[in-house]
């Protein structure tokens, strides 16, 4: 059985990355980018948790966070936010049976006795604990360039692409204003 890294760390910044299952494209087969920005709101409301960086691809997520407060774990903060949206998911999955039956056929034994009727998310997520300001900025333009790299294709300049920062630091674009958080805004940048 594999051991579950816990990552609590006050005061940091994290680069995320959660993936739908078997890289299903249920973001994009769902129109779901909108749970995620929610879920960005309400990880800032209810938690002070700032979005620096995103990018909603159509089966996965990549993020920068900044947590300040220390009483926050961050392995509950994912999977409660996976969960949220999971659920979403499948309602707006009842127009494609034949997916919501894979979804179903993925959970285990261990998983359905537990009440688990679909398996929308991958069950681990990726962090990456930011060190320092190359590291954040090397992440960054990862995120915001994903849209366009290897086998995407999904807009012709990466500022283009509707669901991610890129547009934000670019060129200024207030698209996503009131979720992302000017990281340069924070003055945790000196502290690298």
């Amino acid at each position: 059985m594999a051991t579950r890294t816990i990552h609590q760390i006050s005061d940091s910044t994290w680069f995320i990355t959660f993936t739908c299952y078997g890289w299903l494209p249920l973001f994009d087969i769902t129109s779901s980018h909108d749970l995620v920005y929610n879920w960005f709101k309400i990880i800032k409301t209810k938690y002070g948790i700032h979005i620096c960086g995103f990018v909603i691809m159509p089966n996965h997520v990549h993020l920068l966070m900044y947590m300040k407060n220390e009483n926050i774990n961050l392995n509950n903060v994912i999977g409660n936010g996976k969960r949220f949206i999971a659920y979403e998911i499948v309602k707006r999955l009842q127009h494609f049976p034949s997916v919501l039956v894979q979804l179903a056929n993925a959970c285990t034994a261990q998983e359905k006795s537990k009440g688990q009727l679909h398996k929308v998310f991958e069950p681990s997520f990726d962090a990456k604990l930011v060190y320092n300001y190359n590291f954040f900025q090397q992440k960054l333009n990862y995120i915001h360039h994903n849209p366009v790299n290897g086998k995407w294709n999904l807009c012709n300049e990466f500022s283009d692409y509707e669901h991610s920062s890129a547009s934000y630091y670019l060129d200024e674009n207030q698209r996503h204003q009131g979720i992302i958080t000017d990281y340069r805004e924070l003055g945790w940048v000196e502290s690298f």
